[in-house]
């Protein structure tokens, strides 16, 4: 079936699940799950298959190293990456949608390459111009971690040394749960975002690019 929407039922279940995150809820619950968050959002992901293939995380957490974390995840995400190298992730929850596209992790290779086109004059100031431009246009921009000071090798007092410290860098905008969250309208929300992050990603593809790391050694 062709997307739709993600429905309000959706945004119910994980509420029910933020109250009650037990094997015994998710038991007697899987179906709604089932219905109302995978299916429609394995709908969306084939919908947008020109920026996937899409993989769709698991529902449950890895428990194995930490005994705290709860049994389930309270949202669902996707992601998909182009030859290139960016990626394009969404992510559907009790508190609505968020969208997020760029190199959210980076292999040490891929680090390498990155923080030297940022220390590069042409390059590096082409984007940090492009960031700035993201947070005008009301993009948030994150990575998965940073480095305290500045990384080995590379001087704390350089311009761009936020750029430099970064392990990553992701454009990201949450629209919460408005009203065209249950409807079609946001398959075409999602395009929009990541046409928008287009010079971002178009950089890093360019200057970055995929990892030659092996795939266990990343989280994607």
């Amino acid at each position: 079936m062709a997307f739709t929407g993600f429905p309000v039922e959706g945004v119910e279940f994980y509420e029910h699940l933020a109250a009650d995150n037990s094997r015994a809820f998710w038991a007697e619950n899987k179906g709604r799950f089932d219905e109302h968050v995978k299916t429609p959002m394995r709908e969306l992901a084939e919908a947008l298959d020109d920026y996937g293939p899409f993989k769709m995380f698991r529902p449950h957490n890895d428990q194995r190293f930490s005994k705290n974390k709860p049994p389930y995840k309270t949202h669902q995400g996707a992601y998909g990456e182009l030859e290139g190298g960016s990626g394009y992730y969404m992510q559907f929850s009790a508190d609505g949608l968020m969208v997020g596209a760029g190199y959210y992790y980076m292999g040490k290779d891929q680090l390498k390459r990155f923080r030297d086109a940022v220390v590069a004059d042409n390059t590096g100031a082409e984007i940090e111009a492009l960031v700035v431009a993201a947070k005008r246009a009301k993009y948030d921009v994150g990575a998965i971690s940073e480095v305290k000071t500045a990384p080995r090798g590379y001087d704390k007092t350089h311009p761009r040394i936020e750029l430099i410290r970064r392990k990553g860098l992701m454009l990201s905008k949450n629209f919460g749960a408005p009203k065209w969250l249950h409807t079609k309208q946001a398959e075409r929300r999602i395009r929009d975002t990541w046409t928008a992050a287009l010079d971002v990603c178009n950089w890093l593809d360019a200057h970055v690019g995929p990892s030659t790391e092996p795939p266990g050694d990343r989280p994607f």
